[in-house]
């Protein structure tokens, strides 16, 4: 079937950069350059929310695995936690000293994981909202860091070119994916957990095995 255009959501002053769906698709979180995060409700007749509290433009969101939570990540170098309820409140983590460009739960909604332009990921307690541990071997700027589907590991890309595989406990790099002919923008986990799958400038989606740290795909755009 071809895709039907079936909400139009208009609120934003500026570009939008990142879109995010809650756990149960009833809402949609949505940040933007204006500095502003919205969350919209998939009912057509409930009124949209705008956050308020970044001081530059949003980069990132992500809605908690119980979507009563949202993280967003600024070029303020802070990120934020939303409580998604009319009220707007929201818990500020002095994240980084540059742009924050990812924000990513953890499948229990129990950590945070964060890549900024300062070359580094930080991982965070959620309910304690405390700062735990830095990873910091890229040499460049991290566009994108996740969580594997059992939280064990953490996956980043960056624009050194490289992937990098890190174990959460003992927070060692145990890979670099260094076929990148680019900066790397985006990395993901399969549901598996399996493999990851990175994009890059260089114009090539890349399937990597985590279990025998080999390439599995190379799709040329």
């Amino acid at each position: 079937e071809d895709p039907s255009l079936e909400r139009h959501f208009k609120g934003h002053r500026d570009a939008v950069t990142s879109v995010d769906f809650s756990p149960n698709k009833k809402q949609l979180a949505s940040g933007s350059m204006d500095s502003y995060l919205m969350i919209w409700s998939m009912k057509p007749q409930m009124r949209a929310y705008r956050f308020v509290g970044h001081k530059d433009a949003i980069l990132c969101v992500h809605f908690s695995p119980s979507g009563h939570l949202v993280a967003s990540g600024s070029r303020d170098k802070t990120v934020r936690l939303w409580i998604t309820s009319a009220k707007g409140e929201s818990t500020v983590f002095k994240a980084h000293t540059a742009t924050v460009r990812s924000v990513h739960f953890s499948s229990d909604g129990q950590s945070l994981v964060t890549a900024s332009d300062d070359k580094t990921v930080k991982v965070w307690t959620v309910h304690r909202q405390k700062f735990l541990f830095s990873l910091s071997q890229h040499i460049n700027w991290v566009r994108c860091a996740r969580f594997s589907p059992d939280g064990r590991l953490i996956v980043s890309a960056s624009d050194d070119k490289t992937v990098k595989l890190w174990d959460k406990t003992s927070r060692e790099c145990i890979h670099t994916f260094c076929e990148h002919g680019g900066f790397v923008n985006y990395v993901d986990f399969h549901p598996t957990g399996n493999c990851i799958a990175a994009g890059g400038t260089d114009n090539t989606v890349k399937l990597w095995d985590v279990r025998m740290n080999r390439l599995l795909q190379h799709y040329q755009g």
